[in-house]
């Protein structure tokens, strides 16, 4: 595998060069769509000092949304969009990230529960190469969230069977707002199975594997009592991802050992936990209602 190259910093982009590629991946959302993405361009064009791009990754959308979106990227040059022929969260970030010539690449849900004010903070560590993964947390300190108590009692209880199956030291996997550097991207994605919602778990467990350097940027978050998400179902697929990645570590090994080589040439030297922690991850029994999910 090819050794990636060190990210430009900000004084080096070439003329021309999108430094931050925003994706909001959608199925069916042309009622909020318009408003969203104007509302998100708005705040990149008078706040961001880099040439930014917003994606639109449509997922197999079946009522006015696409209709919506082209409407949008004939009229604002820094939008564009991206099709699916079938649904899947995780298969839109997927191919949209893949497929952007942007340095830095990130996404947000439509509903923009997540405040805006967090995105500078989210991206810039990235910019400057202090990081190579952010992610919006609603569990970090100093975060401010308004949701009921069922789905906070599920996100914490989610990312407690994470820390206890997995070891993960990240604190909210599931936060619609997160980043990557593309560089990364290229290498780390592939590896990347799940095409649904439980997609961003599955990047961050490969990144923290990888020992890429991870961080985390409390934020404001305003539940959306619309959100299309059902609970019960996603619930379900998340359990079986964990299964997967607690049963599948040995045998992907070698892809993290190559992986973690062709990352080398980013300077990471301090990992979130050493070897031999890993193989004790491993070999940690998986929870009751992981293997229920099963």
């Amino acid at each position: 595998m090819k050794s990636i190259q060190t990210q430009q910093t900000p004084g080096e982009y070439a003329a021309g060069q999108i430094v931050l590629e925003m994706v909001i991946p959608v199925h069916n959302e042309q009622h909020v769509l318009e408003a969203s993405v104007e509302t998100v361009w708005r705040r990149l064009r008078d706040e961001f000092p880099y040439p930014f791009r917003i994606t639109i990754a449509d997922s197999a959308s079946t009522d006015g949304t696409l209709l919506v979106a082209r409407r949008l990227a004939s009229t604002r040059p820094e939008v564009r969009v991206r099709t699916m022929d079938r649904k899947g969260r995780g298969l839109a970030l997927k191919h949209a990230w893949l497929g952007s010539d942007a340095l830095v690449l990130a996404y947000m849900d439509v509903d923009l529960s997540t405040d805006l004010g967090a995105l500078f903070p989210l991206v810039a560590p990235l910019l400057s190469g202090h990081s190579d993964v952010a992610i919006g947390s609603r569990l970090a300190h100093g975060s401010h969230v308004v949701r009921g108590l069922k789905r906070e009692f599920i996100s914490r209880s989610y990312n407690f069977i994470l820390h206890w199956s997995l070891r993960t030291g990240f604190t909210d996997a599931q936060c619609g707002f997160k980043a990557i550097r593309s560089d990364v991207a290229r290498e780390l994605l592939p590896l990347v199975e799940d095409e649904t919602w439980f997609f961003d778990t599955e990047v961050l467990v490969l990144a923290e594997r990888c020992r890429l350097r991870i961080h985390e940027v409390p934020v404001d978050w305003y539940d959306d009592p619309d959100s299309r998400v059902h609970i019960t179902s996603t619930a379900r697929d998340d359990l079986r991802g964990v299964w997967r990645l607690s049963r599948s570590r040995r045998e992907r090994d070698p892809e993290i050992r190559n992986l973690r080589k062709a990352l080398g040439r980013l300077g990471i030297e301090d990992s979130a936990r050493s070897d031999q922690a890993l193989g004790q991850a491993a070999e940690q029994p998986v929870p009751e209602a992981v293997q229920l999910a099963e």
